[in-house]
Order: structure tokens, then sequence, then C-alpha cells
């Protein structure tokens, strides 16, 4: 993120004394001013935050579809695929066959 190109408002932020030297040594070790180092965290806070709300969304779409469709895939199912793609990854295996939905109920 480049704060230059993006239009900035002043902000005025107290810290505890504590927490300002922590981002001090934080900003420092990563070669960053302090102010630079809090936008940057502070951004990637933001970017968290949107992306657990995205993964919810999702997360209740899929449940919402599977309830209405009745099939989905069995648990066991998916953690044996999920190992054996690790395992194909650490080129041990072939590449496990893509799943299939199941009647579920």
């Amino acid at each position: 993120m480049h704060a230059t190109s993006i239009a900035s408002k002043p902000t005025s932020l107290k810290l505890p004394a504590a927490l300002k030297t922590q981002l001090e040594d934080d900003a420092r070790k990563a070669g960053l001013s302090l102010h630079a180092f809090m936008v940057q965290t502070l951004a990637e806070s933001v970017r968290r935050t949107r992306q657990r709300e995205a993964f919810t969304r999702d997360a209740m779409t899929a449940l919402s579809d599977m309830k209405t469709s009745g099939s989905g895939y069995e648990l066991g199912h998916v953690r044996a695929y999920f190992s054996n793609l690790a395992n194909h990854h650490k080129g041990l295996q072939a590449k496990p066959q893509d799943l299939a939905p199941t009647r579920l109920g």
C-alpha cells in the first residue's frame, strides 16, 4: 500500500506508552517509520476483517445451498482428500480425484 497515492485525512491517536514503545520497536525491526507501520498494520487489520466477513457470507450461502439440495461433502471424505492432496504436493502420491457430493441425511 502506498500512502502517497491515496488521499489522506489527519487523525489523532492517543496510545498507551507501553503500546507505543512496542509499535516503535516493531516498526524499527520492519524498517518502517512508526506512522508507516501503523498505517500498514491498520490496513492489514481491515483486510482481515473484510476477508473474515466474506468467508462467513460464503459459508452461510454454502450451508443454505446444502440444506436446499440435500447434498454435500462428508467430513471424513474431506479430511482424507486434503491429506491425500498434501501428500500429492510433497510428491508422495498421485493427485486425488475431486470429491463428489453425496446425499446427506
